[in-house]
């Protein structure tokens, strides 16, 4: 394939996935500016805030797992969590477990591994997720979480106040988030469409087959530019296992790119500090080296 094809193929990929992006993040956004204006923050807070840590990262991650959204879409729901005063270790688990752990990616997981190994990453994935969580948690990285202002976000509203009024109210708080991490999600997509269309899956094979004693790391790392969405996990996951590589670099693959793809991290760049933000790619990172020499050695037993 020539460069002009080449420049064609990511043309078209950074269109339709930038299309993609924008759209879920302002309907999601929207969507958790009507949870605002319709729910009580005290009734947020009962549920979340108000837990231990253990038992509050639990159902954060919990929380997490149910949240059929990308892992861009999920940002506007962190955000929301941060600035109803719910812990920050509780809201970091249920990030790191909702685009993981979503119902979309397990069903495509089944399909192509089976049950008893989708089984298998739900547990560890979970795991991970609410240890990682508290862990970042106790170890005071809240401190690195920057100070985003979102001038439309909804006042809770009495009882008597009208759908219009609730509605305009959460359209603010999307057109206000949106406005702030705009520039962020363009680089994202940006990114990954170079990388789709200019670097040949060939490359990642070979850097990560089986011969290769790194290849569960490698594959981590791979993971994460490749920005694997759960349309296209099952072909991409099905073409790597055919041409050899083994289960655990594919799970690792499958991790690093869900858990901390190229847009979310520069979208989390907008609210995290650098350290923080390092700390969450190393947490992924490490998940899914664990993951993958897991399922590994389960397909050696």
């Amino acid at each position: 394939m020539d460069a002009a094809s080449n420049l064609i193929t990511a043309g078209e990929f950074f269109v339709v996935i930038a299309g993609e992006l924008v759209l879920l993040f302002v309907g999601i956004t929207f969507l958790v500016g009507l949870l605002q204006a319709y729910i009580p923050e005290e009734r947020i807070r009962s549920v979340l805030a108000g837990r231990r840590q253990g038992v509050g990262n639990v159902i954060g991650a919990g929380f997490g797992a149910l949240t059929p959204f990308c892992s861009c879409s999920t940002i506007p729901i962190l955000l929301g969590l941060l600035d109803i005063g719910v812990p920050f270790g509780i809201c970091m688990s249920f990030l790191l477990a909702s685009p993981l752990l979503n119902p979309v990616i397990l069903a495509l997981l089944v399909a192509l591994v089976g049950i008893v190994p989708t089984a298998v990453y739900a547990a560890l994935t979970f795991t991970a997720a609410v240890v990682l969580g508290a862990l970042l948690g106790r170890l005071g990285y809240a401190r690195y979480v920057k100070d985003v202002m979102v001038e439309g976000r909804p006042e809770p509203c009495g009882c008597n106040s009208s759908h219009g009024t609730r509605i305009h109210a959460a359209f603010s708080f999307a057109v206000s988030l949106f406005r702030q991490v705009f520039p962020y999600l363009l680089l994202g997509a940006g990114i990954g469409a170079f990388i789709y269309g200019f670097i040949p899956g060939d490359l990642i094979v070979s850097l990560a087959g089986p011969d290769n004693p790194l290849a569960i790391p490698v594959a981590a790392v791979i993971g994460i530019p490749m920005y694997i969405r759960a349309e296209t996990l099952i072909p991409v996951s099905a073409v790597l296992l055919e041409k050899g590589m083994g289960i655990g670099a594919v799970m690792a693959l499958i991790i690093g790119g869900a858990g901390a793809s190229i847009p979310e991290v520069t979208l989390l760049a907008a609210i995290f500090e650098r350290r923080l933000l390092a700390a969450f790619v190393a947490a992924i990172l490490g998940a899914a080296v664990l993951a993958g020499v897991a399922f590994q050695a389960l397909a050696v037993i």
